[in-house]
C-alpha cells in the first residue's frame, strides 16, 4: 500500500490551509439570524448564524465586538462580515466575524430596546405595582389564538392540575398587523366583565416578527392598566417580550403559565390530608393532655374536700383581714405621728415665730453691743486721758509755763544750737503769751548739766 496515510491533525490542518487560501471565503458578508448567543467572561461572543435551511458556528472576538453600537440577541437578523476558517481542535469550520450590523428585523430590535427604555422610565416594570396571583382562582381568562398549540397546552394543563377552575377562551390574533389591537381589546373586555381572577396572555414560540404583537405599546398599556393580575406566556423560555416585563408574572412557556396560574389538585389534596393528619394528632394530643390534667385535678384536695378547702380559705381570709386591719391602723398611727412632728416643725418654722425669735435675738445682740460699746468707750477714754497726761507732761507749752521758751529762725526752723544761727540773724522767740522779735548780737558756748527725764517720769 503506497498511498500516504494522514493523521486527523494533518488532515484538519490541510483543510484549514485550503479554506484560508480561498479568496471567495475571506472578507465576505452574510445575512443571517442569531441563535445560541453566549458572551464569554473575557468579552468574546459565541453564537450560531442560521437561515431556514442551514446554520454555521460563529465567533466574534472582544477586539471586534467592543465597537458594536447595539447588543446582539437571539432571533436578531444581522449582516455580518468576516472570514471562514477551521477550528482545528474540533475539526469544525466556523465564521470569524469582524463586523456586525442589524438587518431588517434588527430595526425591530432597536424599536424594542427604545420602547423598553421608555416604559421602564415610566414605571411600567416596577415591582411595586405588580399584583399578586391568587392562590386558588375560580375563573381564568385565556387570551390567545384559538388554533395554536399554546391554547391546547394551557387548557390541558389547567384541567389536569385544577379541573374545578372556570376557563374562558378569549380568541385573538397573535401575529400580523391587527394582532396587537386584538390582544389589547381582549384584555380590556376581560377587565370590563369583572368575572375573572387571572388573565393568561400569550402564544407559542416563533420569530421576533411573529412575536412582535407582544412588543407593542398598546398591549403594554392594556396590561399595565389591567386591574386583574396578568400572567405573560409568550413563546419559549428564551423569548422575552415587553409584555413579559409589564405583566404581574412572566412564565417561560404557555404550559408553565398554566402551572403558575392554578395549584395542583393532587398536591392540594396531599397538603389537605397532611394538614388533617397534623390537626387530628394535635387534637388527640390536646385531648390526652386535658384528660391527664382532669384526672390530676380530680385527685386533688380541692375536688375531694371542697368544704374543708372553703373553710380553710375563709380562715385564711379572716387572718388576712385582721392583718390588713392591724397594718392599716399601724400606718394610720405612723401617719398621725409624722403629721404631729411635721406640725411641730411647721410651728417652729412659722414666719411669725421666726420673726419673734429674730427680734429677741436682735434685742439681745443690741444690748450686748451697747454694753460692749460703753466698755470700749470707757477703755478708750481712760487710755486717752492717760495719753493726754503724758502729752501734757511732754508738751512744750507746759515747759514754757515754767519759764522756758522756743527760738525759731526766719524760716520757722527750730534753733537747737548756737551753731544754727549767725551774728545779726533775726530770730523769733516763742514765749507762753507771745513772740519776741530779736537779733543775734553775739554767741557764747556754754555746756549745761543734763537731767535724766526717764527717772523723773518714773518718780
Amino acid at each position: 500500500m503506497n498511498q500516504e496515510i494522514l493523521s486527523v491533525s494533518e488532515l484538519t490542518r490541510f483543510i484549514k490551509r485550503l479554506i484560508d487560501g480561498e479568496p471567495h471565503l475571506q472578507n465576505i458578508w452574510i445575512r443571517a439570524e442569531i441563535s445560541n448567543f453566549k458572551r464569554h467572561s473575557r468579552g468574546h461572543m459565541y453564537f450560531t448564524l442560521k437561515d431556514d435551511q442551514s446554520r454555521i458556528n460563529s465567533v466574534m472576538f472582544a477586539g471586534n465586538n467592543r465597537f458594536l453600537k447595539f447588543s446582539p440577541e437571539n432571533g436578531m437578523s444581522v449582516l455580518v462580515r468576516g472570514d471562514i476558517s477551521v477550528y482545528e481542535p474540533h475539526g469544525q469550520y466556523q465564521f470569524y466575524v469582524k463586523e456586525m450590523q442589524p438587518d431588517g428585523i434588527g430595526n425591530l430590535y432597536l424599536a424594542y430596546e427604545e420602547l423598553k427604555k421608555k416604559l421602564e422610565l415610566a414605571g411600567y416594570f416596577s415591582p411595586k405595582r405588580k399584583k399578586p396571583i391568587p392562590n386558588i382562582p375560580e375563573s381564568i381568562a385565556v387570551i390567545t389564538s384559538p388554533t395554536g398549540a399554546a391554547v391546547k397546552d394551557i387548557m390541558t394543563t389547567l384541567n389536569r392540575r385544577y379541573p374545578h377552575v372556570n376557563i374562558t377562551l378569549l380568541p385573538v390574533l397573535v401575529q400580523g398587523p391587527g394582532a396587537a389591537p386584538s390582544v389589547a381589546r381582549a384584555i380590556q373586555q376581560a377587565n370590563e366583565a369583572k368575572m375573572f381572577d387571572v388573565l393568561i396572555v400569550g402564544r407559542g414560540g416563533g420569530s421576533l416578527e411573529e412575536l412582535w404583537a407582544f412588543n407593542e405599546q398598546i398591549v403594554a398599556d392594556a396590561i399595565y392598566h389591567s386591574t386583574i393580575p396578568v400572567i405573560s406566556a409568550v413563546g419559549h423560555e428564551t423569548d422575552i417580550t415587553i409584555s413579559d416585563f409589564v405583566a404581574d408574572l412572566r412564565a417561560p412557556t404557555p404550559t408553565a403559565a398554566a402551572e403558575l396560574a392554578v395549584p395542583d389538585m393532587m398536591e392540594l389534596r396531599a397538603s389537605v390530608a397532611n394538614k388533617q393528619d397534623r390537626l387530628m394528632r394535635a387534637i388527640n394530643t390536646n385531648i390526652s393532655s386535658k384528660k391527664e390534667r382532669l384526672a390530676y385535678l380530680s385527685k386533688s384536695y380541692a375536688f375531694r374536700y371542697p368544704k374543708q378547702l372553703i373553710e380553710q380559705k375563709e380562715q385564711d381570709l379572716d387572718r388576712h383581714v385582721e392583718m390588713l386591719r392591724k397594718e392599716t391602723l399601724r400606718i394610720i398611727d405612723n401617719r398621725k405621728s409624722n403629721l404631729t412632728q411635721h406640725s411641730a416643725r411647721l410651728k417652729r418654722s412659722h414666719p411669725l415665730r421666726l420673726l419673734h425669735d429674730a427680734k429677741l435675738r436682735q434685742n439681745q445682740l443690741t444690748s450686748e453691743l451697747k454694753k460692749r460699746m460703753e466698755q470700749i468707750v470707757n477703755d478708750k477714754r481712760s487710755s486717752f486721758s492717760l495719753q493726754v497726761s503724758k502729752l501734757q507732761v511732754l508738751s512744750p507749752l507746759r515747759v514754757m509755763e515754767r519759764g522756758y521758751s522756743l527760738a525759731y529762725k526766719d524760716d520757722d526752723k527750730l534753733i537747737k544750737s548756737i551753731h544754727d544761727t549767725s551774728t545779726y540773724d533775726h530770730i523769733s522767740i516763742q514765749l507762753q503769751d507771745g513772740l519776741l522779735d530779736c537779733q543775734v548780737n553775739g554767741k557764747q558756748e556754754k555746756e549745761l548739766s543734763k537731767v535724766s527725764w526717764g527717772e523723773q517720769d518714773e518718780r
